[in-house]
């Protein structure tokens, strides 16, 4: 059965989703994009993949006036400090929601996206992979029943030659990105740590670099989860070019090696010598995961209650990082 779907935003990353969306029966009725230029090239995407140009609507509250009732949901991909009102006035028109990480810029938005969630009783979905990921949730799951003993550290590090492929972009711009290299690429880190640990961090401390940038670039966080675990995580933003993350779990019965977005599954319990890698089907793209939520075939992997654990860690990165590392309370 397709799923009818507006398109809200189609930039390059909206395009990166489109090929998955058009094989799994993703009906695109209208896209809403101020950008004639991407709109364009979403057309010209859309017609590659063999499917019909949609209409593009660029004022949203339009679009839902009008749309609304030919829709069952919308897929959000738009910067970092539109998403709290967009998703809420989709909530609100009935519609359900997949929603581009980060959820939001900070928690009281995430209070806030959850009652209009509740109130709604739609669904809404965060799009981090890592989340979303078969192999997160079964680390998590272990974590979670204590078959592996109690959690003791989680150690995190994610590099990427983030600074130079983003200058002059609105991802440096404080205001629209609500952060740098920790809230963009390395909100991968968080949220999927989030995701793994199934609790709230107690306290954080944080130091930031921006290594000329208006924005932050390197960064290093320390906390303590409710629980009493410690964890670290290391970012740099400002290397050579690429991508390479690792997490590291260690439990009293044994230890877990993942990514931020859930690539990889390795485990090795007390009594083995070596790590041993899961056999799960790969994560192919959210926007599956959204299907199998909304057809009630999966509960919601990522919900916005991790997007909330997430923005109040987040919260106190910033509180921290802005006083030399002082420890903050994570509430």
């Amino acid at each position: 059965m397709k799923t009818r779907v507006a398109l809200i935003g189609a930039g390059g990353m909206a395009r990166h989703h489109l090929p998955l969306m058009v094989e799994t029966g993703a009906d695109i009725r209208v896209v809403c994009e101020p950008s004639g230029n991407n709109y364009e090239l979403t057309v010209a995407k859309l017609a590659e993949l063999g499917a019909q140009p949609p209409p593009n609507q660029p004022d949203l509250t339009k679009l839902l006036d009008h749309y609304r009732h030919e829709l069952d949901a919308v897929f959000i991909i738009t910067p970092h400090n539109l998403h709290h009102d967009q998703a809420k006035a989709c909530l609100e028109a009935g519609l359900d929601v997949l929603l581009e990480k980060p959820m939001v810029l900070n928690g009281s938005e995430a209070i806030s996206l959850m009652a209009a969630r509740d109130r709604t009783s739609r669904h809404l979905v965060v799009a981090f992979q890592g989340g979303l990921s078969p192999q997160i949730r079964h680390a998590a799951a272990l974590i979670a029943s204590g078959e592996l003993g109690e959690l003791l550290t989680v150690t995190g590090m994610i590099w990427q030659g983030w600074k130079s492929a983003t200058t002059g972009s609105w991802r440096q711009i404080p205001e629209i990105a609500g952060g740098g290299f920790l809230f963009d690429s390395g909100a991968h880190m968080l949220n999927t740590i989030c995701t793994l640990v199934g609790e709230d961090f107690a306290s954080v401390a944080a130091w930031t670099d921006n290594r000329g940038a208006p924005v932050d670039i390197n960064g290093v966080i320390m906390g303590r989860l409710g629980s009493g675990a410690l964890v670290t995580i290391n970012g740099c933003g400002d290397c050579v070019p690429g991508l390479h993350s690792e997490i590291y779990l260690n439990l009293t019965g044994g230890a877990i090696r993942t990514g931020i977005y859930g690539e990889r599954l390795l485990i090795r319990r007390e009594g083995e010598s070596d790590y041993n890698e899961v056999d799960l089907p790969p994560m192919r793209g959210a926007w599956e995961q959204f299907t199998q939520v909304r057809a009630g075939e999966i509960e919601n992997p990522c919900p916005p209650e991790v997007g909330l654990r997430m923005a109040k860690l987040w919260d106190a990165i910033v509180e921290s990082a802005g006083n030399d590392g002082q420890v903050v309370a994570a509430v």
